[in-house]
C-alpha cells in the first residue's frame, strides 16, 4: 500500500490504515481519506520557517459531507495528534461513494495440496536431513512446488 498512498501524499499509509482510530468509527464508516496535498515551500522563504500546512482531502458519503464539515477542527486535532506534529492545517471534503476507495483486492485462492506420490517425492528427497526443522520445511517447499507445478 505505499507506494499507492505516496501517489496520494501519504508519506506512509499510516493515515488510510489507522482511519478508523484516528477518527473514530462512527466517522470512519462514512468517510475516508483520499489525499493529503502538501504545498511546495517558496524558495526565498526563510529555511528556519515553519513549513506550510497540508490539506487532507476527505472522501464522504452523501449528507455525511456536513457531519465532516462540522467535525473538521475535530479531524484536525485527531490527525495532528496522530501525526506527532501540526502539519495539516485545513479539511477539504468530496462527496461521493467511500466503499470504492476501500476496495481490496480479491483474496488469491489457496494453493492445492499435494497429492500422495508428491508427498513420497519430497520425504525421498527430504530423508538425510538431519536437521528436522530444516526438513520440515524443505518438505512444505516442495510439496507446494510440486502441487503448483500441476496446476
Amino acid at each position: 500500500m505505499g507506494p499507492a498512498a505516496a501517489r496520494q501524499g501519504f508519506a506512509g499509509a499510516e493515515i488510510v490504515s489507522r482511519w478508523a482510530e484516528i477518527v473514530g468509527p462512527e466517522l470512519a464508516a462514512v468517510s475516508a481519506p483520499q489525499k493529503l496535498g502538501v504545498p511546495a515551500r517558496a524558495p526565498a522563504q526563510d529555511p528556519d520557517a515553519a513549513p506550510p500546512r497540508a490539506t487532507l482531502t476527505v472522501r464522504a458519503e452523501g449528507a455525511f459531507a456536513l457531519e465532516i464539515q462540522h467535525r473538521s477542527a475535530e479531524i484536525l486535532e485527531r490527525v495532528n495528534a496522530h501525526l506527532g506534529w501540526p502539519c495539516v492545517g485545513q479539511v477539504k471534503i468530496r462527496q461521493g461513494p467511500v466503499a470504492e476507495l476501500r476496495r481490496r483486492k480479491p483474496v488469491p485462492p489457496r494453493p492445492p495440496e499435494p497429492t500422495a506420490e508428491e508427498r513420497g517425492r519430497v520425504e525421498t528427497a527430504t530423508a538425510t536431513i538431519e536437521d528436522e526443522g530444516l526438513a520440515d520445511a524443505l518438505r512444505r517447499l516442495g510439496g507446494a512446488a510440486l502441487a503448483r507445478s500441476r496446476r
